[in-house]
């Protein structure tokens, strides 16, 4: 996910998600299937294409290039998977009345206050296992204090063993 701030770039966004919702919309419309896109069938054909999109990932090595490495039908296989989990996410968020450009633009400055740049910088922890003692410290670019480690956290008690 880009980190910069863009407002062309986000209008440009907003502007494809408005094109492949409405074609979307228009190629249910026309198969009399908006019928069947209620939000719950809408969410368990999303998961089912993320399921579908793992499996291209599944047995494949960790290291080297990844996907770039993959050959011509399994990019093409990549980019249909991706593209069925796009639009049934578009889809979802339509049902839903949810405006899905606007909303990744506030999780986005959520994420940016629960990962300020000078705790979070490479940390793997989840917000709420961040150091917090000096939050109001200017930025840095070196890595967090306790970057390599996150904080304990409380989760009740812990079944034995």
């Amino acid at each position: 996910m880009p980190g910069g701030s863009n407002p062309e770039g986000a209008a440009a966004a907003a502007g494809a998600a408005a094109a492949g919702r409405r074609l979307q919309t228009e190629f249910a419309t026309e198969r009399d299937w908006d019928q069947f896109h209620k939000p719950r069938n809408l969410l368990l054909a999303l998961v089912g294409e993320v399921g579908e999109l793992a499996e291209l990932f599944q047995w494949k090595p960790d290291g080297g290039p990844g996907p770039l490495s993959w050959s011509e039908a399994e990019r093409g296989a990549l980019g249909e998977e991706l593209s069925d989990v796009l639009i049934y996410l578009v889809a979802l968020a339509s049902r839903c009345h949810i405006d899905l450009p606007q909303a990744v633009l506030a999780k986005i400055e959520t994420n940016r206050r629960h990962y300020p740049v000078h705790l979070a910088r490479g940390s793997s922890c989840k917000y709420t296992e961040l150091p917090r003692e000096d939050i109001q410290k200017a930025e840095s670019f070196g890595p967090a204090p306790g970057a390599t480690e996150c904080a304990p956290v409380s989760r009740g008690a812990e079944e034995p063993n």
